[in-house]
Formats: C-alpha cells, sequence, structure tokens
C-alpha cells in the first residue's frame, strides 16, 4: 500500500540521512520514478523532503524533523515495548508485524523518551522460556501456513477446512465454522462451531487448513472472554478421569502434553512436582503413565496404580531370564 511505502520512505530518510532515488527504490522495491513521485507526494504533504544536486547528492530530510506521539507517555511506551519483548511477539503469527509497529511507535516518540526506553526495557523479562524449576516452555510446531490460513478465517468470517488428528487418531478433515482464537501456555486454540455443536481445535494438531468461500455462521458480536471460560469449566467436569502423580521436573512438559487438561501444580523439590491431571479414560492414563517408567509415580486412583502394576508384571514374567 502507498501508505504504507510513504512512512517507510520517511523512517529511512531519519535513520540514514541523505540517500539517492536508486538507494531508496531497492530499499522499497520499487521503480526510481515510484520514488519520486512518493518524494513529491511527501512535499506537497508538508514533510519537508529537499534534494542535493551532483554527484553526491540525494534526498534527505529537514534536521530537526519528527513526526511525535506526543499524546504516548514514558510508562505507556515502555508497557508497549515490554510487552512485544515477551512469548507473546510470536502469538497468532504477528511477530514480524509487531516489530514493525513497534519501530514505527519508537521512532515518532519524543526524542527524550527514546533515549532511555531501550535500556529501561531490558531490565523487565516477561515469559521467561524457563522458571525456577528449569522447566522449559515447548515451543509449539505448526505445519506450514496453518497459522496464517485460520487466522485469516477467523478475521474474514469464512469457513475452515483442515485436517486435525486427535492424541492417538487418524487424521481427518473437518470443516468448522471458527469464532476466535485463544493462546494460553505456549498453545494456540481455535474456538469453533461445527454442524451447531461447540468445539475447541489445537492449532499443532492441524496438518493443514484452507479458508473457504462460505460465510461463518458464528455470533457477532462475541465475548472470546466468556466462551473460553464457558468451555474450559464445561472441559473439566465432563467425563474424564482425573489422576494425581509425582513427576519429574525434567519430564513435566511431556506428561502435561499427553494429558486433557492440568487441574493443579505443586512443586515437592527441584526434581519433583505434584500434578492433578485428567485423562480420557483409565487406558489413556495407563499409557501416559507407562511412557515415563521411574519418572513418574500414580498416587490415585487406585485403579490406575493396579493397571499399572499389572502391565508391568506381565512385562516381567514375559521377559524372565531364560535358564
Amino acid at each position: 500500500m502507498r501508505a504504507d511505502r510513504l512512512v517507510a520512505l520517511v523512517l529511512l530518510l531519519r535513520r540514514r540521512g541523505r540517500m539517492t532515488a536508486t538507494e531508496l527504490a531497492g530499499e522499497l522495491d520499487v521503480s526510481t520514478r515510484t520514488v519520486l513521485r512518493d518524494i513529491e507526494a511527501l512535499s506537497t504533504a508538508g514533510v519537508p523532503v529537499y534534494a542535493d544536486r551532483g554527484r553526491y547528492g540525494g534526498f534527505s530530510l529537514l534536521p530537526g524533523f519528527r513526526t511525535e506521539l506526543t499524546g504516548l507517555t514514558h510508562d505507556e511506551a515502555l508497557a508497549l515495548l515490554v510487552v512485544a519483548s515477551g512469548r507473546g511477539r510470536d502469538v497468532l503469527g504477528l511477530a514480524s508485524p509487531l516489530a514493525s509497529g513497534m519501530r514505527k511507535i519508537i521512532d515518532a516518540l519524543p526524542e527524550d523518551h527514546q533515549a532511555t526506553l531501550d535500556q529501561t526495557a531490558r531490565r523487565l523479562l516477561v515469559e521467561p522460556a524457563a522458571d525456577l524449576l528449569s522447566r522449559r516452555v515447548v515451543a509449539e510446531d505448526l505445519a506450514d501456513g496453518v497459522m496464517t490460513e485460520v487466522r485469516r478465517a477467523v478475521l474474514t468470517g469464512r469457513r475452515l477446512r483442515f485436517d486435525y488428528a486427535a492424541p492417538g487418531a487418524t487424521s481427518r478433515s473437518r470443516t468448522v465454522d471458527p469464532i476466535g482464537l485463544v493462546t494460553g501456555r505456549g498453545r494456540t486454540y481455535l474456538l469453533a462451531t461445527r454442524d451447531g455443536e461447540d468445539r475447541t481445535y489445537r492449532l499443532s494438531r492441524m496438518a493443514c487448513a484452507e479458508v473457504l468461500s462460505e460465510p461463518a455462521d458464528r455470533p457477532a458480536p462475541v465475548d472470546l472472554d466468556r466462551i473460553w471460560a464457558e468451555r474450559t469449566a464445561r472441559f473439566l467436569s465432563e467425563g474424564h478421569l482425573p489422576v494425581v502423580l509425582r513427576v519429574r521436573s525434567s519430564r513435566l512438559e511431556e506428561l502435561v502434553e499427553t494429558a486433557r487438561a492440568v487441574r493443579a501444580e505443586e512443586p515437592e523439590s527441584a526434581d519433583w512436582v505434584r500434578v492433578d491431571l485428567s485423562f480420557d479414560d483409565l487406558r489413556h492414563a495407563v499409557w501416559a503413565a507407562w511412557q515415563l517408567g521411574e519418572d513418574v509415580e500414580v498416587l490415585s486412583p487406585d485403579e490406575v496404580r493396579s493397571a499399572l502394576h499389572e502391565r508391568a508384571r506381565v512385562v516381567s514374567d514375559r521377559h524372565r531370564p531364560r535358564e
């Protein structure tokens, strides 16, 4: 868009100083004729761009020119920088636009704000990659193009088709009416309806996605906070099997990844964490605990402990040393 290009042109001249039409054309990926038209448009709009003739000439801004966001206080700008520096910068695949927008905001701030903001923001850390128990946040692995297509369907109000594989199930195609996107604990969820029924999907389990031409059947306006709270409460109250376990801290994320929901979590020591999880059923819980071997201990219910004990007995008997 031309408006974006004009802003980029001004920012280039502010940061680089004098630049030739050829250099500007290369940076903006346009022709030199387009650059000259843009320079003329800026001058007409009152932006003081002037030309230096000769071998080492080019275009420059009048010294001291700037466009300031005078209504943005130091603390408001600091809040934006801190939020953009945390893990939230990659939310919903908007890292690049966020970085670009922050550069424009910082460039337009009064000079006395710019002088201290960057170093100040470095002293505040939000959502670190690891906590004091050395548990690392596992980055979500999304298939190419999935985030872009899902976000586009949500924002344009179009139906969405995607291939989806629930844990332990074969991938199947689904067509839904998207309502909104929610992020939490490093994961992104699509809230949607399918044949009129509420559905929630993890984007990391989508193999591919495609926006359709049909308009989505969804409420307007929408209250995502309320919808997410209702779905979370319903999810935790439905017929899932609650299981309490002790697990080594180094394998907590691996265990949580297999569960349906995390009800509670409490450190017992530097090496062990007590967690209350929900699983689909007895078979799901036994399978998840079995994967961790000696790095997990099921505390309750007894049916899960008994099932694990029986499985271990069968395996042990089957693999007795041959005489």
